[in-house]
């Protein structure tokens, strides 16, 4: 019985050449999923898929790890891969679900959610960092996967846009954090703001940093968040409503457009990159 030839992808290949490859083999519709907002410790988890169609059209300027885009390149890219992406889905956790289910379970499930709503369905998916568990299509953990794979840095950018719009808009409402700047990552200003007003509501009280500032250090890690009155500074539009019932996970549509564009700041260096 003859063994099928080994699919060799170059390190220099580029950021297409993993997906090509695939392609090649039979693989047509190669999913990308990725993340953002695990190590920030205010604000809620974002998990994006997209699924970028073969040739050139696939071929997207710019695109890049999320991370090593200015704002605006990432704007200018999120604006690309919405108008080319065969399918594209953004999963949003917010902070009291992280707290009650743990960061690594709503990080796979976010992630197995926007893949699963993804509207042309993949036959191989790629993910950043580790494996996730739970699809019915074979799939591939890769390292950096944002800086290899087209589609993995497309959904890094889907994810990073989304929340930092989301963050901006926090901003207003809950002022004096400097969530605008920072994005919720753990920065001396944001330090010095969480010491000075104490968490609010889109802080995370299972991270060590907020239950120390919240009286809650001594408490389980995932004990019930405080109420209104019990410690936690409030926003001008106090109690903070969400859609969906409390602590549901609240996903954005297929295909919707997010809120429009708003000026970010640039958080590269808390997610391990560099300015």
């Amino acid at each position: 019985m003859l063994t099928p030839p080994r699919t060799v992808v170059r390190r220099d290949g580029g950021l297409y050449a993993l997906e090509r490859a695939l392609q090649r083999r039979g693989f047509r519709h190669v999913a990308g999923a990725d993340e953002a907002g695990r190590g920030a410790c205010a604000g809620p988890l974002v998990a994006a898929a997209a699924v970028l169609p073969e040739g050139r059209r696939g071929e997207i300027d710019e695109l890049a790890d999320s991370k090593l885009l200015t704002p605006a390149a990432r704007e200018r890219v999120y604006d690309e891969v919405v108008a080319r992406a065969l399918a594209y889905a953004v999963v949003v956790i917010p902070a009291e679900e992280v707290d009650g289910r743990g960061l690594h379970v709503c990080n796979l499930a976010a992630m197995r959610r926007a893949l699963a709503s993804l509207t042309t369905r993949p036959e191989y998916v790629l993910t950043d960092g580790f494996g996730v568990d739970g699809l019915d299509v074979p799939g591939l953990a890769v390292w950096k996967g944002d800086r290899v794979a087209a589609c993995v840095a497309a959904a890094s950018v889907l994810a990073k846009v989304t929340r930092d719009r989301i963050m901006v808009e926090l901003d207003g409402r809950y002022p004096g954090y400097g969530f605008a700047e920072h994005k919720g990552y753990i920065t001396p200003e944001h330090t010095a703001a969480l010491r000075e007003r104490g968490p609010c509501r889109e802080h995370r009280f299972s991270y060590v940093n907020v239950a120390a500032v919240s009286g809650r250090d001594g408490r389980p890690p995932r004990a019930r968040r405080p109420v209104v009155g019990g410690g936690v500074a409030e926003g001008p539009d106090t109690p903070m409503e969400r859609s969906g019932a409390p602590g549901s996970t609240v996903g954005v549509a297929l295909g919707e457009q997010p809120r429009p564009p708003a000026p970010v700041g640039e958080d590269v260096v808390m997610e391990g990159g560099v300015r």
